[in-house]
């Protein structure tokens, strides 16, 4: 009787509440596995926050530790974050609706419509064709980064253990999320000269943060003209952000151009790294935040406030200074992305800058831009940081824990949780207010 009075009550829920929810759930079922005698190392301890903490980590597909993961968790653990990892990178319901196709059954319409809401698509045409299409992709994506990892890793470890880490890391990378399982907290900083490796990390972030429906989109049309307007704004962003931070990081920091390509490929969303975060200059700190807040794109596994949002308000803000429509590749953008973009922009900068002044309170020995750069990277769900997340406090994990569930989420999502009401008919009469 009460299962089904709770039942009965999640169908009345909003797609964005029953996502939230799922999300959380996979968090907490994650966190209390990772305190599993067999998930922990018997020369390790691992505290509930700390488990709480890796496993928000692992869903939201950050990469902050406040462990080590090598060092704190048994091969079952691992096992355990790196299933986390690609349950967050996919999604709770592209998994959910996979394992209810994997078993012969029908996708409802409820279904339907939490995918629709996830993976942002408009309508509900060729949905279950699209999760096949995104377990597959994915699949793919894994298997190739897993071969190419594994050339690299086999030289330095045993061929059972080097195929773990292979798999491991092709899911982490592709997922945009910085796990690593090296241990000692030295990420890839072992591999900082491998070109192989770097490229083949850097080709899994690239495609993992591009978005499934661009992906898609690429393999069926295969030329740029007759892309979709999304692709297309989405790959150009993509582009002119990697040269950018490319050029930015190698003229600030004393690192190899490789070093440079590769941060700036990490730096949106992936949270790997070939050099101490922790000695990069403030100029370069601020550089890689700016790409941490932008992020990936929408509909991928990474966060931020997406490529997109970002190419829409800078198309807006020059449209309007120079009094014409707002247009990208021959066609307009309606007033209603626009306003989105904006939301999405000051809703992240308030999670943002609250998070930073509360931390800064708990934390008052570290500097502001120790501060902001770390709340950046959980809300951006990046996971680099400059080497203060294992020391930080309970409260300050909890916080994190708080902030990158919202930057996995989305602002917009988990604001719109609180308020799903049909908006009112009567319309009041205009009056404008002085601006600027």
């Amino acid at each position: 009787m009460i299962l089904s009075s709770i039942v009965n009550r999640l169908k009345k829920q909003s797609p964005a509440r029953l996502i939230s929810l799922g999300f959380a759930s996979v968090i907490l079922l994650g966190a209390l596995l990772l305190m599993l005698p067999i998930s922990v190392r018997p020369d390790a301890e691992v505290t509930f926050v700390d488990a709480l903490f890796t496993s928000t980590s692992a869903v939201c597909v950050t990469g902050l530790i406040a462990i080590d993961t090598a060092d704190h968790f048994t091969v079952f653990g691992r096992a355990v974050v790196a299933l986390l990892i690609q349950i967050g990178g996919l999604g709770v319901t592209s998994v959910g609706v996979g394992l209810i196709l994997a078993a012969g059954k029908r996708v409802g319409l409820k279904g339907r419509l939490l995918v629709k809401e996830a993976m942002n698509v408009s309508n509900f045409h060729g949905l279950i064709r699209l999760v096949k299409a995104v377990l597959l992709t994915t699949l793919c994506f894994e298997t190739v980064g897993t071969i190419l990892s594994f050339i690299v890793f086999v030289q330095d470890y045993p061929p059972l253990s080097a195929l773990g880490i292979s798999v491991f890391h092709s899911i982490a990378a592709f997922n945009n999320s910085g796990f690593d399982i090296l241990g000692n907290l030295t990420n890839l900083i072992p591999y900082q000269n491998n070109v192989l490796l770097n490229l083949t990390t850097c080709f899994l972030i690239i495609f993992g943060g591009l978005g499934f429906l661009v992906i898609l989109d690429i393999l069926r049309n295969r030329r740029f003209k007759k892309l979709s307007l999304h692709s297309k704004v989405v790959i150009v962003t993509t582009i002119s952000l990697l040269t950018v931070g490319t050029l930015l990081l190698k003229g600030t920091e004393d690192i190899s151009w490789m070093g440079a390509f590769f941060h700036s490929v990490s730096a949106r969303t992936a949270g790997f790294s070939t050099y101490p975060i922790g000695e990069f200059t403030n100029a370069g700190l601020f550089v890689l935040i700016v790409l941490m807040f932008i992020g990936a794109s929408p509909g991928s596994t990474g966060g931020g406030i997406k490529t997109s949002t970002f190419f829409v308000m800078i198309n807006a803000t020059k449209s309007a200074a120079t009094n014409q429509h707002c247009t990208a590749f021959y066609r307009k953008i309606g007033d209603e992305t626009i306003l989105k973009a904006f939301i999405i922009t000051f809703l992240s900068l308030v999670t943002v800058c609250l998070g930073t002044l509360i931390l800064c309170l708990l934390e008052p020995e570290y500097s502001l831009v120790q501060v902001l750069f770390e709340v950046t990277s959980a809300f951006g769900t990046v996971g680099l940081s400059t080497g203060i997340t294992p020391d930080l406090s309970s409260a300050s994990k909890i916080l994190l824990v708080l902030i990158m569930f919202i930057g996995r989420l989305g602002a917009m999502t988990i604001a719109s949780m609180w308020s799903f009401k049909q908006p009112k008919t009567a319309v009041f009469t205009e009056e404008n207010i002085t601006i600027g």
